[in-house]
């Protein structure tokens, strides 16, 4: 393998895995804010919920929770490779992940979950802004500002004292 295609490589599975890191933050935030209360049904459980096989709507509830999380980290993998396929020129751009992040889930609120008849009968205000605070947070994650590329960070030039 050439050095070029090692680096695209290593830049497609970094970008998964950080798809992959983003949705289990989300998981993370939606835990907690749905045992205070706060998000009554996450997407994913709706879909899941609702249009999922027989097979899976027998599991045990913890085994069809568990299923539906891995579910939905495959898709924040897949999503931020998505990311990655941007050009350079946007992802430079600070609020391009958070951007990303919010754009996938208006596309879920006006496109996917009325054609999977998912949208939950009430959802309250502050249960739709938690929503979009995760997925702006899987953008922030998506984009790598949390954990940059050490290719895009920049150094400082050396100074002739140093040289």
């Amino acid at each position: 393998m050439s050095r070029s295609q090692h680096s695209k490589t290593r830049d497609l599975v970094r970008a998964g895995a950080r798809g992959l890191v983003g949705a289990m933050a989300m998981t993370g935030i939606r835990t907690l804010t749905g045992n205070v209360g706060l998000v009554e049904e996450t997407p994913p459980e709706a879909i899941v919920g609702k249009h999922a096989p027989e097979p899976v709507q027998q599991l045990p509830v913890e085994s069809r929770t568990a299923l539906t999380a891995a579910a939905h980290w495959s898709f924040g993998a897949f999503a931020g490779l998505g990311y990655h396929v941007l050009p350079r020129k946007i992802r430079s751009l600070p609020w391009s992940g958070p951007a990303y992040g919010l754009i996938i889930w208006l596309g879920f609120e006006a496109v996917i979950a009325p054609l999977l008849a998912v949208r939950p009968t009430r959802r309250r205000l502050l249960g739709r802004l938690i929503i979009a605070l995760d997925h702006a947070i899987y953008g922030i994650v998506v984009a790598g500002r949390l954990a940059p590329d050490p290719d895009a960070v920049k150094r400082p030039t050396p100074s002739r004292f140093w040289t």
